[in-house]
């Protein structure tokens, strides 16, 4: 391989990674992935007690009727 064709190898390289860094078309669909995440954790950690009130809530109307 000649220097002048490593030369045009070694600055198309350059090119390619300075145009992949400035691209942030997939940025958003990662923020929105982390948000459906962060939900995910949220309504995990509520489920058990919403679901032990419920029940209590459920089983005292029923002892009252």
């Amino acid at each position: 391989m000649s220097f002048s064709k490593l030369v045009e190898k070694v600055k198309s390289g350059i090119v390619f990674y300075k145009n992949l860094a400035r691209d942030t078309e997939g940025a958003s669909g990662i923020e929105y992935a982390m948000i459906a995440g962060m939900v995910a954790v949220a309504l995990a950690a509520f489920v058990t007690p919403i679901k032990t009130a419920v029940t209590t809530m459920f089983t005292t109307i029923s002892g009252a009727l």
